[in-house]
């Protein structure tokens, strides 16, 4: 007895569950939804005047990165009508209204690309942007936004409480700024950008009718009074293998975007955690796929590195992070390109490090400087205190000063050392000799001297007389 109580539980909580999604009851008759959808298939009058205006706005926002304004025009298009169109034709075997529709469809595709095509000839700033750019890499997932899109845009049209959905799906499925930068394409003679935004509006417009197509079908619309079985079977074959098709380049091109956004992040990375130097900096870097072949461009600026060495050690790291195969191309120092220096980021980059490098360099000459003098100087005390030397050291027939670096040959140590060679034909007492040390070293400031009386074979200048 418990047990049958849970089960009518269970049961009856799943039919509660199941009447969130019945929209049965907030679903119009066929009739009016038909109309609905049949009023909006027409290009004529103010339909086809509101295209125009939508397209020269999207063309508009496209040229200037402005998503706002591409979000206003698609907004006012009224490109969603015709293709819902089809996908009701199609479901309910209304070969008339398909005809209809994808006429309508094809005037409103050659009259955008005419329109924008227009606009991009004589628009005064004439570069892909990047909302220009993200409409010619259409993939899988356009496919699942056009597909969901158009089933939002049926059940809206549908329901009774029609709310917001459509200008959402007119937003979501972005028909319009992919037909604008066709016409970018072709106003600039550029056919990446056309093909690939050709193809990214005909997949949202593939998967929009057939979603609509699956809504009709789903809820039960009666089909027209004539029919035509055997024509209906070749609409549905030519149908299914168009969203077929579609569906396996989008796959395709979705593979293609994903490895190559995977090569993009790795290639990044190796960028910044290998190629790191310790008086070299990256000024700037490019990672891109041409031909099926992945490229690497670094540029360099500070202490030039020896370029066999750098290029050998860098593409054993490429194989070793699995890049291999990658080519890596190193310019180095002032090896710029115009490019490299039109770049806002890349010139002020180079400016600062430029100036960093500018400061690194004088430290370097300043100290360098200092020990030269120092060094001269040491040596030209030995002509200013002889005179000295021969009061206090009569013995003293020549004198020699000189600041040394020792290393040893078996340890990485060096040592500087101040020495003194005394030429003293006689020889000096250890007195003379400490004394002759203690008074260098206050008259030169020195803590440490060292004595070397009479060394063998030295060129004293008085010997060559």
């Amino acid at each position: 007895m418990e047990n049958n109580t849970t089960k009518r539980h269970i049961r009856q909580s799943w039919q509660d569950l199941l009447s969130y999604f019945n929209v049965k009851d907030d679903i119009e008759s066929q009739t009016d939804i038909e109309t609905s959808i049949r009023s909006g298939v027409s290009f004529k009058g103010s339909q086809l005047l509101t295209l125009i205006f939508a397209i020269f706005i999207a063309s508009l926002g496209l040229n200037t990165n402005s998503i706002p304004v591409i979000i206003g025009a698609m907004l006012i298009s009224p490109l969603m009508g015709p293709i819902i169109g089809m996908g009701l034709g199609i479901g309910v075997q209304d070969f008339t209204l398909v005809k209809r529709s994808l006429k309508n469809v094809t005037a409103a595709v050659v009259g955008s690309l005419a329109t924008s095509a227009l606009y991009f000839l004589i628009s005064p700033q004439y570069e892909g942007a990047s909302q220009l750019l993200a409409r010619t890499s259409p993939s899988i997932y356009d496919v699942f936004v056009a597909l969901f899109g158009g089933a939002a845009g049926i059940l809206s049209i549908a329901a009774k409480n029609k709310g917001q959905v459509m200008p959402g799906v007119a937003i979501a499925t972005s028909l319009m700024p992919p037909l604008c930068t066709a016409g970018y394409g072709i106003a600039t003679l550029q056919l990446h950008f056309f093909l690939g935004a050709l193809y990214l509006f005909l997949t949202n417009m593939i998967f929009i009718f057939f979603a609509t197509w699956i809504g009709v079908k789903l809820m039960g619309f009666k089909k027209v009074v004539y029919q035509n079985e055997k024509r209906a079977r070749r609409m549905r074959a030519v149908a299914f293998t168009v969203v077929g098709l579609t569906i396996g380049v989008s796959v395709y091109l979705t593979v293609i975007m994903i490895n190559r956004n995977i090569f993009l992040d790795k290639a990044s990375a190796f960028v910044k955690n290998e190629m790191v130097f310790p008086n070299t900096q990256v000024l700037s870097h490019e990672e891109y796929m041409k031909g099926g072949k992945r490229f690497i461009d670094v540029t360099l600026i500070g202490e030039a590195l020896p370029k066999d060495s750098l290029q050998l050690a860098m593409m054993n790291k490429l194989d070793s992070v699995g890049l291999g195969g990658t080519v890596l191309d190193i310019k180095q120092g002032f090896a710029l390109t115009k490019t490299d220096l039109n770049d806002e980021a890349n010139a002020d980059k180079f400016y600062q490090l430029m100036q960093a490098e500018i400061g690194r360099r004088q430290m370097t000459i300043d100290s360098l400087r200092n020990v030269l003098s120092a060094h001269n100087q040491f040596s030209d005390e030995s002509v200013r205190i002889s005179p000295e030397v021969k009061v206090l050291f009569p013995s003293v027939k020549d004198l020699a000063l000189s600041r040394m670096v020792a290393s040893s040959v078996t340890h990485s140590q060096t040592d500087t050392i101040s020495m003194i060679f005394v030429n003293a034909p006689k020889g000096l007492t250890s007195g003379e000799r400490k004394k002759l040390t203690d008074y260098i070293k206050v008259r030169l400031g020195q803590k440490a001297i060292h004595l070397t009386v009479n060394p063998t074979g030295f060129p004293w200048p008085s010997d060559s007389e």
